[in-house]
């Protein structure tokens, strides 16, 4: 039986060894990875995420669970990559040209591994044929586009334009999100789905992956 509890006080330590130890203790214990990852790691970082929405814990908070949730998740990848667990699927993000910020995007990055996807991350700053010439090496399932200044997030509108010229089969979903982004302004320039925040983002991405089948 797995402590959710005892996780997410791993994951708010300032130091990500806790949350190492508490793994490998699963581990001994003959725990499979998978559930250590989903309803230790991922249920923990889930409770902190509902803490974050009411406003109990704060950005600092969750930027040091993103932090420890991605050292635990790194003692598990060797079984997880061992044991061959299916990907869930391949999602490629960046934040726009012209903006540097990725706080947000760094922890919706960690939350897309925990939960199975492989993680393409071009970084900041991201000019528009990047996001193309990303689109058609990886050939991804869900792109995600950020931006954290009205002056860049305009720039979204021809990035989304640019992959829906990608020429694939079935091109990829594309996710926006950021501070200044809205639902109004994602489905005006045509978003696939729009992120509030990290945790959102995640639950949009299987949304749009099971529209898919």
């Amino acid at each position: 039986m797995i402590d959710v509890k005892a996780f997410k006080k791993c994951l708010l330590e300032a130091e990500s060894t806790p949350t190492e130890k508490l793994v490998q203790k699963y581990l001994n214990q003959g725990t499979f990875a998978e559930v250590i990852l989903n309803e230790g790691l991922i249920g923990a970082l889930e409770l902190v995420g509902q803490d974050w929405k009411v406003k109990k814990l704060w950005v600092p908070d969750v930027l040091l669970a993103a932090q420890n949730i991605h050292k635990g998740i790194d003692v598990l990848r060797p079984i997880i990559l061992e044991d061959d667990i299916p990907c869930k699927g391949v999602f490629l993000i960046g934040t726009v040209q012209g903006d540097i910020h990725d706080i947000g995007k760094n922890i919706v990055v960690t939350l897309m591994e925990a939960h199975g996807f492989r993680v393409i991350d071009l970084g900041v700053n991201v000019p528009t044929g990047t996001f193309a010439d990303a689109v058609a090496m990886h050939k991804p399932d869900i792109v995600g586009v950020s931006a954290l200044l009205t002056t860049t997030m305009v720039e979204m509108k021809n990035v989304i334009a640019i992959v829906r010229k990608s020429g694939l089969a079935q091109g990829p979903k594309v996710i926006v999100g950021g501070a200044p982004v809205t639902q109004k302004f994602a489905d005006e320039i045509g978003a696939d789905g729009y992120g509030e925040d990290a945790i959102s983002g995640v639950e949009i991405a299987f949304k749009l992956l099971g529209d898919r089948k």
